[in-house]
């Protein structure tokens, strides 16, 4: 089966294993997802199941999505997904975290990182920077940006600085260390992306070992 779990990011904390070890590890609120549509390979050419998670006022909905969850028969949700599955679900059921996950697996995490606004070239891609001496007078600065008469312009690619931050990455292959399905709690070891209140998704990982 497929696992996918949508999520808001709670914080980090740390276990203690059994040989008394600290474990970082990051804490995720989890669903309940519902089911609001299976997707076939008749009607959509793939399958797939899309959910949704988190309450909100049904004025906040486009009348799209307010139709579907009436066909479904749930209550107006602030974020929708799908994932890959060739399970069939039925329309309104909810999935809880202790459905998907058990203590063990290997999941990829993936979340909007934070945005850390204009940054320069040694912050945002880890360069090196000019001499620290007084005179050098060239400390934090783009370094070389290639060939003078032939190009002739910089080459396409060229790391300089710009908007850092506030994209969506995933982290991956990281290990699962507590389920809690009756408080709808997912703990994995490691940190992930995005701030505390963002949200996640969580999947099987595609480098299990």
């Amino acid at each position: 089966m497929s696992k996918f779990m949508l999520g808001k990011k709670a914080g980090m904390t740390q276990m203690f294993d059994e040989n008394g070890l600290a474990i970082p590890a990051t804490v995720i609120e989890c669903g309940p997802m519902v089911v609001i549509q299976n997707k076939t390979e008749q009607t959509d050419g793939y399958k797939a199941v899309k959910v949704a998670v988190g309450d909100i006022r049904i004025k906040l909905v486009n009348k799209p999505d307010k139709g579907q969850f009436e066909k479904a028969g749930v209550s107006a949700k602030r974020h929708v997904r799908e994932f890959r599955s060739e399970d069939s679900f039925s329309l309104g059921q909810e999935i809880k975290v202790s459905d998907m996950f058990i203590v063990g697996d290997h999941v990829d995490v993936s979340g909007v990182s934070k945005g850390k606004g204009f940054a320069g070239n040694i912050k945002r891609h880890g360069q090196k920077g000019g001499p620290g001496g007084h005179g050098s007078m060239y400390h934090r600065r783009v370094g070389s940006m290639g060939a003078n008469t032939t190009p002739a312009r910089v080459r396409k690619g060229k790391k300089l600085p710009g908007h850092m931050g506030a994209v969506n990455c995933t982290v991956q292959n990281l290990n699962v260390v507590l389920v809690d399905g009756e408080r709808g709690i997912l703990v994995i070891r490691g940190a992930i992306p995005g701030p505390k209140g963002g949200l996640i998704s969580i999947e099987s990982s595609v480098k299990a070992n």
